[in-house]
């Protein structure tokens, strides 16, 4: 039989890992509705740092569980071909887009949706819609196979920064003036400013030393500042996606009553730190209000309109670095987890 592999990392270590290998299911040892996917093409990021960090609290770790103990399989966002299947409708070969994990091939049970289809294996009932649900290229009207390096990079991100400033849009900014954004050269905060644009704030982005240059050069930020700087006193909105305990304890003495929302999206330090004078964005919970407003069509329609804007320049922002194989996906991980990967590079796998 066919060998499969799984990276797997240590969840109290997250620089600890091992490639697993096993053997892959025969056709006839699928069930009723189960199809086997093939990983093909993955982004890692910081992001899929923070699924690790936070996995216990969101649970990321129940995705894609392994029998080796008190160790987990980090999520990727990516694509991935059918090479066998039980279902009539998602016959060898179709592709498709969505939540994946860090391993060469993975079983799913399908239930079919207009867009493609849902897991809907019993370890996933209780998870969000929204990491279940994966898109049949041929009927994603976003998808482009020559932008697929930017939509396994950028879009799972965008998503987020998409409902993100919708959040704050739809709340109008909870009486702020100015946004205030952390670790301002990460993909997903400069997707939210992006979105934020000729809304009517004023939007300062807060970042490294090493990586203000670069910041400024997107062209999104009103002021691009390194940490330690002082920011103007006027009501604000604080969007996090660092988890800077220190960074946030700076901006509350700084700006006081003035700091109206604070916000917290990602966790780039790895500090899984539950502040009370800060808030925890979760997309799914969004994403079920503006279904519910406007309807999963208008919800497309709309994200698709911001997803072309963004993509259009997305191209000029950051070069993608290829990576092949297990290994080189193991040297990756570990390199985000350090911190070494630059804002003007992005990491495609593919397997």
């Amino acid at each position: 039989m066919i060998s499969r592999w799984t990276v797997v990392v240590d969840r109290d270590d997250l620089g600890k890992t091992e490639v697993l290998h096993d053997e892959l299911p025969a056709s006839t040892d699928l069930s009723d509705c189960e199809v086997l996917l093939r990983v093909d093409r993955v982004g890692l990021t910081a992001n899929n740092v923070t699924y690790g960090v936070i996995g216990d609290r969101i649970g990321y770790w129940r995705f894609f569980p392994t029998a080796a103990e008190n160790r987990g399989v980090i999520p990727l966002w990516g694509f991935a071909d059918v090479v066998d299947s039980t279902l009539d409708s998602l016959p060898v070969g179709t592709r498709v887009y969505g939540y994946l994990p860090m391993a060469s091939h993975l079983v799913m049970r399908a239930r079919l949706t207009p867009a493609g289809f849902a897991d809907a294996s019993e370890h996933r009932a209780e998870l969000p819609a929204v990491y279940n649900s994966y898109l049949v290229t041929t009927s994603d009207p976003a998808y482009d196979p020559r932008l697929e390096d930017l939509q396994v990079l950028y879009r799972p991100l965008f998503f987020t920064s998409f409902l993100l400033a919708d959040q704050l849009v739809d709340n109008d900014f909870h009486g702020a003036r100015t946004v205030v954004i952390s670790s301002a050269s990460s993909k997903t905060a400069f997707g939210t400013a992006q979105c934020l644009r000729g809304r009517g704030v004023r939007l300062v982005g807060l970042t490294s030393p090493r990586n203000v240059e670069f910041t400024g050069g997107l062209g999104l930020y009103d002021a691009v500042l390194p940490y330690g700087a002082d920011v103007d006193v006027e009501p604000s909105a604080y969007l996090d996606f660092s988890g800077s305990a220190e960074l946030r304890s700076a901006l509350h003495d700084r700006l006081g009553d003035q700091l109206v929302k604070d916000i917290s999206i990602g966790l780039t330090h790895q500090a899984a730190s539950a502040d009370p004078r800060s808030e925890f964005f979760f997309a799914p919970e969004q994403l079920r209000k503006r279904t519910a407003d406007w309807g999963q069509d208008g919800l497309a329609e709309r994200f698709g309109t911001a997803w072309r804007g963004f993509t259009a320049r997305a191209g000029e922002w950051v070069a993608v670095a290829p990576h092949s194989g297990p290994d080189a996906l193991v040297e990756v991980w570990q390199a985000v987890l350090r911190g070494e990967t630059s804002p003007d590079t992005a990491d495609v796998i593919t397997f």
